[in-house]
């Protein structure tokens, strides 16, 4: 018995090889039947059958290839001379080859490596696509992107949010600082929407003004208030193109600038002084709490503090004009963060 053991040996990869190959050739053989029975019905008969009801003639076939489960399968895709040979097989096929770049569109797009990109359609097609392959179908998208950036802004939008990210770029060869513009408006229904986007040599006045301009040339119209950051630029920006709006500074990186100038031992008492003027009831009252507040940090002893806070703080009271449930939303540009974060995390 122990010789009959030593003489028997399977080898399981070359087993598993074959069963896949006698399965594809299956699959092949069946839907290349399919395709000979979609034509004899379009034709009204066989292949070479004499019939008075025949309407068409077979005019020889083509080759394609299709991915199966299987592995990939060659059709003989027939031909007719008159009529349009239309074939169910051949339209799943065109559906699944549209999924199938969609997918992979997505995928780059999510922040997947192409590495990665290769290893999933190897597991779920059978078939690893290369990343010559990923690289033409992202540039399908360039178009799109580029109709997007430069689409007609519709309707009105109360509230705009604005605020820039740097990032690297390769460039001729050598690495370049870039920062990259953002706008979200707030449209009547209370919706936000991503307006728009550009790359700015860096945050001054010409890049803002550029970026701003256009948004309003595609038909940004109604905004009652822009909240930023303040940069010098950007302001500038927002006052020559639309002199009529007002401007909320982002109260969150006005704290973080007077936190700047405060020792860390005391920055989460300043910062609940801080919230206590953001927490007032109105506008006089946020006023005369700033006012005390910075009468307090000269008596702590923080001049560079209280010089901040002078003045600075007017500037993140303008959402008080606008009504009280939106004071939250609009006393900060936070909505953009989390936009930049998923800028930044799909560049890298």
């Amino acid at each position: 018995m122990s010789d009959v053991k030593s003489i028997v040996q399977i080898n399981e990869s070359e087993v598993k090889n074959h069963l896949s190959e006698m399965v594809r050739t299956t699959v092949e053989d069946t839907l290349n039947t399919m395709l000979d029975q979609e034509a004899d019905k379009i034709c009204g008969a066989k292949r070479y059958e004499r019939s008075e009801g025949r309407k068409d003639t077979r005019a020889g076939s083509y080759g394609r290839k299709l991915q199966t489960k299987a592995g990939e399968v060659n059709l003989k895709v027939p031909r007719l001379r008159k009529l349009p040979f239309e074939s169910m097989i051949i339209e799943r096929y065109r559906r699944r080859e549209a999924s199938v770049e969609e997918a992979l569109i997505e995928m780059y797009l999510a922040g997947v490596s192409v590495r990665r990109v290769e290893d999933i359609t190897e597991a779920l097609w059978g078939t690893k696509v290369s990343a010559g392959t990923v690289s033409k179908l992202n540039q399908k998208i360039y178009g799109r992107i580029e109709t997007w950036l430069e689409r007609p802004i519709s309707g009105t939008y109360s509230y705009v949010y604005l605020d820039g990210i740097w990032m690297k770029r390769s460039w001729g060869g050598e690495v370049r600082n870039v920062s990259i513009l953002v706008a979200i408006g707030v449209d009547a229904d209370g919706y936000r929407e991503v307006l728009g986007a550009a790359e700015g040599a860096k945050e001054d006045f010409e890049s803002w003004r550029k970026f701003v301009t256009s948004l309003k040339s595609r038909g940004l119209s109604g905004v009652e208030l822009f909240i930023s950051d303040k940069c010098l630029g950007l302001t500038q920006a927002i006052g020559a193109c639309f002199p009529e709006a007002r401007w909320q500074r982002c109260t969150v990186h006005f704290y973080r600038n007077v936190f700047s100038v405060v020792p860390k031992g005391r920055v989460k008492e300043v910062a609940a002084m801080l919230k206590a003027v953001h927490a007032s009831e109105d506008l006089e009252a946020a006023d005369a709490k700033a006012k005390e507040i910075i009468s307090k940090l000269e008596d702590m002893r923080l001049p560079k503090a209280a010089s901040c806070v002078r003045e600075g703080i007017n500037e993140t009271f303008s959402y008080y004009h606008f009504p009280r449930e939106h004071w939250t939303r609009i006393k900060t540009n936070n909505m953009l963060e989390r936009v930049m974060r998923e800028i930044r995390r799909r560049t890298r």
